[in-house]
């Protein structure tokens, strides 16, 4: 018995240890999680993704429903860019342009841009480019009105289908404002300073994206509904450069005289300082001129030698 004795409590010493040590780890894995919770924030947002994520796949398939059925009717009507180009021999090129403005006017259209040339010499013509557009619908019409201007000398209609690049990009434009609201509720839902900054920088630059390619959907949308048409205006006969009233000419003659007359006394004055400048140098150059002509012109009498002077006493 005194052995048992011995051995129960040892027993019971060795189970106190164990439940000690459990209870223990226990208490102090408690603040570990919780630190490591406190530095992961990131974590915090993951969770929040996974407790909105069981709904994504109902939003996810409804909006790729909703996508294809405009892809589908977006491909049942072709989406066309039309521009038309036409040349045309007119008798005046001043009349037909107040009449494209008129066809413009009656046809709803803009004026986008117009560039005249006035002849400079008797073989020169005159000549007009003109760039309007006009709703897609009233192309072939305008160009009717058009041709009716003058003689046409070229006419050409081009087409490019761009229905796979819109629906494309509004597939794009889709899938971005879905991510743009996925990240609003992701904002809602921050907890801290930095997951606020950081989320917010990712929804500005999805607003940006956003913003970039709705712009891009709306040129190709107003390029389809709207056609582009380049007209080319030629005058038939060469024009001559109009004569100017006898008044204007006198006037001109006068401006030009008086022009020339202040140029020529202003030069003078320029040319009077140079030299008064270098009137040094001028005399210097003067003066060892006049020394020279002096001296070539008086040359020095030659010395007389004993044979000439004996000669002479002789003679």
């Amino acid at each position: 018995m005194s052995g048992l004795s011995q051995v129960i409590p040892k027993s019971t010493l060795i189970l106190s240890l164990l439940a000690g040590g459990v209870i223990f780890t226990s208490c102090a894995s408690i603040p570990s999680s919780e630190s490591t919770n406190q530095a992961l924030p990131k974590a915090q947002l993951n969770n929040q993704v996974g407790d909105t994520a069981p709904a994504a796949p109902t939003e996810a398939s409804e909006s790729t429903s909703a996508t294809a059925q405009a892809a589908q009717l977006t491909r049942s009507r072709p989406q066309l860019i039309k521009k038309a180009a036409i040349a045309l021999i007119v008798d005046s090129v001043d009349k037909s342009i107040d009449a494209v403005s008129q066809i413009i006017s009656q046809q709803q259209g803009d004026l986008i841009r117009l560039e005249e040339q006035q002849p400079k010499n008797e073989s020169a013509r005159h000549t007009a480019m003109i760039q309007l557009r006009v709703p897609q619908n009233l192309l072939e019409p305008t160009l009717e009105k058009l041709a009716k201007l003058g003689t046409v000398e070229s006419r050409n209609i081009t087409t490019v289908d761009v229905g796979d690049q819109i629906v494309d990009i509004q597939a794009r434009l889709s899938n971005l404002r879905r991510t743009e609201s996925n990240l609003q509720k992701i904002l809602d839902r921050a907890a801290s300073v930095r997951d606020v900054l950081s989320v917010a920088k990712e929804v500005s630059n999805v607003r940006q994206s956003i913003e970039q390619i709705d712009a891009q959907l709306k040129n190709l949308q107003n390029q389809v509904t709207y056609s582009t048409i380049t007209l080319n205006l030629e005058a038939a006969v060469s024009g001559s450069v109009p004569q100017r009233a006898f008044g204007s000419q006198m006037q001109s003659a006068w401006n030009n005289s008086t022009r020339s007359l202040a140029e020529f006394s202003v030069g003078l004055m320029k040319l009077s300082i140079w030299l008064i400048v270098y009137s040094p140098y001028l005399l210097i150059l003067a003066a060892v001129i006049y020394g020279l002509t002096r001296w070539r012109r008086n040359p020095q009498p030659v010395a007389s030698t004993p044979e000439s002077s004996n000669s002479d006493r002789f003679s």
